[in-house]
């Protein structure tokens, strides 16, 4: 009787808790930390930027961040959008309003461009030359928003 109490009671505090890591996680949507890259980004390492968070594997990470912010805009900026914390209003190039016919997935992000001209020119960017085109601090600021927190 003990041990299926014992175990009632893990199986209670598992299901109340494992959700909240799993939010946490899916909240990140596949998320690599701004400085080491081929890590996993994690939620409890994360600093403000922009009125939202970008987020980081380890706690040196954000130490070097803070060292030189404009170095890892770019990548906070895809990772806002990224996590969900931006939305795109218009395009990146033009400032103008999108055609969602005209669309290009930039590091599993799916970022809409006001015409073929545009489009073409993401899709003809190779590498960090294509997160630059659509994510640099300029273009950001004219085809993003960062939704308020609530």
């Amino acid at each position: 009787m003990k041990t299926n109490s014992t175990l009632l009671i893990l199986a209670l505090v598992t299901s109340l808790v494992l959700p909240g890591f799993a939010d946490e996680k899916d909240k990140l949507n596949g998320a690599k930390c701004l400085v080491a890259a081929k890590n996993p980004a994690k939620a409890d390492k994360s600093v403000e930027y922009r009125g939202a968070k970008i987020y980081f594997c380890c706690e040196n990470c954000p130490k070097a961040y803070e060292k030189d912010k404009a170095k890892f805009a770019t990548k906070a900026n895809h990772q806002l959008t990224l996590t969900g914390q931006a939305k795109q209003e218009k395009c990146p190039l033009s400032g103008e309003a999108v055609d969602k016919e005209q669309t290009v997935e930039i590091s599993g992000v799916k970022v809409s461009f006001c015409c073929g001209n545009c489009k073409g020119k993401a899709e003809k960017a190779e590498g960090d030359a294509k997160l630059e085109l659509a994510f640099a601090d300029k273009a950001f600021d004219k085809g993003f928003k960062v939704e308020k927190k609530k």
